[in-house]
């Protein structure tokens, strides 16, 4: 089953909420599994760079179905600079986006930017844990 928008924006509030809880603006993105947007909100305050930042990360762990921080160490390496160059450029191999699976397939990933790593990544994971 993919991912629907509904989904989607369930996804994106659970991880507002956990901004709001930890005082961060964020951007937060939706992707499906072949990493194109499905849903995406920025909230006020947000830095304009977050939009691009949560929609690369989202892609990342898509593109790999894991959590694109694991990716971070690797984000030199001919394989990922490949891949990123021919998704188009978008991919960003860092920490704050994690994927949406369902019975082991990957249906999407969601991404954060606006906030430190550590905190983009518990946004997106709150916001998956929604679904």
């Amino acid at each position: 089953m993919a991912l629907t928008l509904t989904e989607a924006n369930q996804v994106i509030q659970a991880a507002l909420a956990r901004a709001r809880e930890v005082n961060i603006r964020i951007s937060v993105a939706v992707c499906d599994a072949g990493g194109r947007l499905v849903a995406f909100n920025r909230m006020d305050g947000a830095s304009w760079a977050s939009a691009y930042g949560s929609q690369g990360k989202a892609i990342a762990s898509a593109a790999f179905a894991r959590p694109s921080g694991e990716l971070a160490e690797r984000a030199g390496s001919p394989i990922i600079q490949g891949i990123a160059a021919a998704e188009g450029g978008h991919l960003i191999a860092s920490q704050g986006a994690v994927p949406i699976m369902r019975n082991g397939v990957v249906e999407g990933a969601c991404g954060v930017g606006g906030g430190t790593a550590q905190q983009d990544e518990d946004c997106a994971r709150a916001g998956v844990a929604k679904l």
